[in-house]
């Protein structure tokens, strides 16, 4: 029985000069578990996401997969590791359609003598991502249409549908629902539980929406001044409380 947690960040600081963007962060995620990372603007959130996700280099501190302490370099060291992001700008190619964002940088190419000239495998490209598409609860009218041409929560779920159709185990979502309506957020959240529902990928979302956050989180992280000041299970506090510590009144 695997006792340890999927994901484990022990007294992690980052330091821009005199600046201490993180100051001694530790804490776990579960398996299968979905958590929602909140704070003010500047608390210290997408530093904490991007030092997970390889973006950044931790100036102390260490992070844990499995049990496996990591250091990494680089975005590309983090995905090796199962370790998928989506940022707010989507990192879509707007003109591509679906199947060619889903395998973006991850293109299926011939082998044998077709090898060395990059052929791509195409039609089975096209054939794993309209599987993996059918069994989400989005849906779109053209599969075959360029993203450029869908909606806001469309190209979303697009982005959250790559990272969970390749992802292993973990799955970070920064502001996954910014900008977006009613029911286009309701999509994504939607899309969000579907994936925490497979069981097999534990999800941090960051968010401003208190809503949002209690609708898909059974846990709230919640990040001031670079502190990591609340741990708290959503069936244990209210929005109320939330707010209370990102305003440091509690």
């Amino acid at each position: 029985m695997i006792d340890h947690p999927l994901l484990s960040v022990q007294h992690l600081s980052k330091n821009y000069g005199a600046v201490e963007a993180l100051k001694d962060v530790t804490f776990e995620l579960r398996r299968g578990e979905v958590v929602g990372l909140v704070g003010d603007n500047g608390a210290g959130k997408s530093t904490l996401v991007k030092c997970i996700a390889g973006v950044l280099t931790p100036s102390s501190g260490e992070i844990h997969l499995d049990g496996t302490q990591h250091e990494f370099t680089s975005p590309a060291d983090a995905l090796a590791a199962g370790v998928e992001t989506v940022y707010q700008d989507l990192a879509l190619v707007e003109m591509f359609d679906l199947t060619d964002n889903l395998f973006l940088g991850r293109e299926l190419v011939r082998g044998g003598l077709l090898a060395p000239f990059g052929f791509l495998r195409k039609r089975e490209m096209a054939s794993s991502a309209r599987t993996a598409i059918a069994q989400l609860p989005a849906r779109f009218p053209d599969l075959d249409a360029p993203v450029e041409t869908m909606s806001g929560g469309q190209r979303q779920v697009v982005a959250i549908s790559k990272a969970a159709f390749w992802g292993r185990r973990l799955l970070l979502l920064d502001e996954p629902t910014a900008a977006l309506g009613v029911q286009e957020s309701a999509g994504v959240l939607e899309m969000v539980a579907h994936t925490a529902a497979r069981g097999d990928m534990t999800i941090l979302v960051i968010a401003h929406n208190l809503e949002h956050i209690f609708s898909v989180c059974t846990r709230i992280l919640v990040m001031r001044r670079g502190s990591l000041v609340a741990d708290v299970a959503v069936k244990d506090t209210t929005a109320e409380d939330v707010v209370a510590y990102i305003t440091g009144a509690r």
